[in-house]
């Protein structure tokens, strides 16, 4: 049976086309993959007759111009070509943008390891394969366009300083969440750092199978950095993937690359890295795309939010308290959402992605549900909680967020305390609030490091 290179919509044909003239061959089957970027999963049978699985990995829909996905392509050929454990990389679409990849064997997440002996040798092998990645020459990187970082504050911030500086031009509101955080890495730079390698940025992304790592994934925001920074990258990973004690972690690298490891710059990356989430999640949620599917990128900016301000209280020692959590009240809006649910339960979906979408549909209308009957006492709570801060009770939420930021811009450090526990305990009633819709990271905390 042939495959219609029009079965997705002719939109995709282009991409289509570039699996098949860069594999060498033609398409048997394809299926996207359900979720808020396009990615496909293909059947290719070369002339030989053998049949390649391969993977066409798309640009996200609502980066724009602006897409990421280009970098990566050019990371995993490099990564490639000095030997590192990625797929096999094909072809590049620049029209809808992605690349064509081999789909690798193996499984996310060592919870799956079938052992704890697993566990440790996979990981083990993962650290071993990131010091061979932070040794390569960064003149291959350098070679298409990535530029290391010359200042201590360039090499702290990596990544980071471009979804700060887009932020800051785009917010359309205050944000003091997102405010606080960018200030105290700014503030907070550890000195006397100078060396640039390849950062993999969104590390601990791989795969493995029987006992072993069978590919390294995900370059999307690759650049050249700190090497601290993918060992403050695994923070944020080990919340959705386990990576075992991150002690031991930083222990073994440590062992593997020959580099003496400052537990507190590993923790300072920790916290820059989350922030990464939140101001991207942060202005997507302020002027959502069609794209953005709203619940899942609040969760992000809530969890990613929270986790790394827990950590600067860690880090500095400060003692955080539980808030008291909104109380619900009926409104006489509460049928129609109960209404709404009910409809959705009634649903029927044509399909694994039409399901997604409507799963996604179900749980905005959830959230909306949880913040008509929670939102009104969750707002109290919180204008009272700020009224501590600021000497003064807000009128408004968007009072509360313009005197607060106003705060945050004068602080130089000496309420650094009080703000984060602040922030916390906002978060964790926002999140109350969220909870029932949430699919993943539900009361999520970071792991610590010693820091004796």
């Amino acid at each position: 049976m042939t495959f219609d290179l029009d079965s997705f919509g002719p939109e995709w044909r282009p991409a289509f086309e570039v699996v098949e003239a860069s594999v060498g061959g033609r398409i048997l089957r394809a299926e996207r993959q359900a979720r808020w970027r396009p990615v496909f999963w293909l059947d290719v049978e070369t002339a030989n007759g053998e049949v390649l699985p391969v993977c066409f990995r798309g640009g996200r829909i609502e980066q724009g111009e602006e897409n990421t996905i280009r970098n990566e392509y050019e990371c995993f050929r490099v990564l490639e070509r000095n030997g590192i454990r990625v797929p096999k990389i094909y072809g590049y679409c620049e029209r809808p943008i992605g690349f064509v990849m081999e789909k690798s064997p193996g499984r996310h997440d060592l919870a799956t390891a079938e052992s704890p002996a697993e566990f440790e040798a996979v990981r083990d092998e993962f650290i071993e394969i990131l010091a061979q990645i932070h040794a390569l020459p960064i003149e291959d990187f350098q070679a298409f366009g990535l530029e290391p970082k010359r200042t201590p504050r360039d090499l702290a911030l990596g990544d980071t300083a471009n979804g700060i500086a887009r932020f800051l031009e785009r917010r359309t509101r205050p944000d003091p969440v997102i405010e606080f955080l960018i200030d105290w890495c700014e503030r907070n730079v550890p000195a006397d750092r100078a060396e640039n390698t390849f950062v993999t940025c969104d590390s601990g992304q791989f795969i493995f199978d029987q006992g072993r790592v069978t590919a390294m994934l995900d370059m999307e925001l690759g650049y050249l950095g700190d090497p601290l920074a993918d060992l403050g990258g695994l923070f944020s990973r080990d919340l959705t993937e386990d990576m075992g004690d991150l002690d031991v972690v930083v222990d073994r690298y440590a062992a593997a690359s020959g580099r003496a490891v400052d537990r507190r710059v590993v923790l300072y990356h920790a916290i820059r890295f989350a922030l990464t989430t939140p101001v991207s999640t942060g202005l997507a949620l302020m002027e959502p795309h069609v794209a953005v599917e709203y619940v899942q990128y609040l969760t992000w900016y809530l969890v990613y939010s929270r986790t790394p301000l827990q950590l600067i209280a860690h880090r500095e020692g400060y003692a955080l308290e539980a808030p008291e959590l909104p109380t619900e009240s009926l409104s006489p809006y509460a049928v129609a959402h109960d209404s709404l649910q009910e409809k959705f339960g009634a649903f029927e979906s044509k399909g694994e992605f039409q399901a997604y979408e409507s799963d996604s549909l179900r749980r905005l209308a959830l959230y909306l549900r949880q913040s008509d009957r929670f939102g009104p006492d969750l707002l109290a709570k919180d204008l009272d909680d700020a009224a501590e801060l600021l000497g003064r009770r807000p009128t408004s939420w968007q009072d509360r967020d313009e005197a607060l930021s106003a705060l945050i811009h004068g602080n130089r450090g000496e309420r650094d305390a009080e703000l984060v526990r602040y922030l916390v305990r906002r978060l964790q009633r926002e999140e109350s609030v969220l909870r029932p819709a949430q699919r993943d990271l539900v009361d999520v905390k970071m792991k610590t490091l010693r820091l004796d």
